[in-house]
């Protein structure tokens, strides 16, 4: 098998990311890249280092085209904008892994007040599979459209979703506190990321308005099966990529002295079977899974709460990896293929 894989809104870094990792997939290739701007080049003039990799004229978007010669489209637009593509990409028989918020929530009108923006496929809202596939795969594989998480999210879901179903810590208590790469807020021009604005400071953003809250606590609750609450606060740091989510929960009542153990064979019982998903006992850091798709887990106690620490690549497990693992799995294809 050789899936042929387009690329919408190739220009970004996470368009970059999916192009990095489709030159070296064993049984997938890059065929069509769209851009607003730069058609006609190629993409590599875009991104200098997919020069000799990746030399793919950049097109204009045209869901026939796709259909005709590709069997997935990979959507990275932004909300709203997305949407209407993925509609049309869809009608058109092609299925769509969509990088956007729009098909990630079960409410409508939890989407529509967080994002300020009317639905353009209102009825695929809360009936789209959520690309998470150590609780998914079984909706992603069958899947005409899947929803690719977000980033942050991630790194909060996989630890918190297993201790809420498993009851091993409160629900309506927990504290997410995410630092972020740079690249994490796109390659547009933004004042707010300069070099200098950016270099040798920390600073948080959207304190108690990030999008991504309801992200979370929608899908711990799905996964969980009971409702969840969470304070979502998010920094940028100065790197380039990578997340590290510190999580501050309370055991559940009743919980024995050795929470900690609990916690960490959940996770292991969990996630056993999940090649990217890694418990470990060592304080994980954003360099230990740089460039990867891989996630690592850890917990300390700390008073009364229970601390949680999860690392990823936001472009890679957070963004363009999880696309190419939901890929692999859409097409049966094994879940490691193309990733490290």
């Amino acid at each position: 098998m050789t899936l042929s894989v387009a690329l919408i809104g190739a220009t970004g870094y996470t368009g970059l990311e999916v192009a990095r990792l489709l030159s070296t997939h064993p049984e997938a290739q890059l065929r069509i890249a769209t851009a607003r701007a730069d058609v006609g080049k190629p993409l590599s003039s875009v991104h200098p280092s997919l020069a000799g990799r990746v030399d793919l004229e950049l097109t204009e978007l045209d869901p026939a085209a796709i259909a005709s010669c590709c069997d997935v489209a990979m959507c990275c637009l932004p909300h709203g904008a997305s949407a209407e593509t993925v509609k049309q990409l869809s009608a058109a028989g092609v299925r769509v892994i969509d990088f956007s918020a729009d098909f990630r929530l079960s409410s409508l009108e939890v989407y529509e007040r967080w994002y300020q923006v009317k639905h353009p496929w209102p009825e695929r809202v809360g009936s789209t599979a959520y690309g998470m596939p150590e609780f998914f795969a079984d909706a992603i594989a069958s899947a005409d459209v899947v929803a690719n998480p977000g980033c942050y999210p991630t790194s909060a879901i996989l630890p918190l979703a297993p201790l809420i179903r498993d009851g091993l810590i409160q629900p309506d208590d927990i504290i997410v506190d995410s630092k972020s790469g740079v690249s994490g807020a796109g390659r547009s021009a933004k004042v707010a990321t300069l070099y200098c604005e950016t270099n040798e400071s920390i600073a948080p953003y959207a304190v108690g308005s990030h999008r991504h809250q309801p992200e979370i606590e929608d899908l711990v609750g799905r996964i969980a099966g009971r409702p969840t609450r969470v304070l979502f606060t998010p920094h940028l740091t100065p790197m380039t990529r990578g997340i590290l989510s510190t999580i501050y929960v309370r055991p559940a009542a009743g919980m024995a002295t050795d929470a900690v153990d609990q916690v960490s064979q959940c996770w292991n019982d969990c996630y056993a079977n999940k090649p990217f998903v890694t418990p470990v006992e060592h304080l994980p850091a954003t360099a230990h899974v740089a460039g990867t798709n891989y996630v690592q887990l850890t917990v300390r106690a700390a008073g009364d709460r229970l601390v949680l620490m999860c690392v990823i690549d936001n472009l890679a497990k957070g963004a363009s990896g999880a696309a190419v693992q939901n890929m692999n799995v859409m097409f049966g294809l094994d879940q490691t293929a193309g990733l490290v």
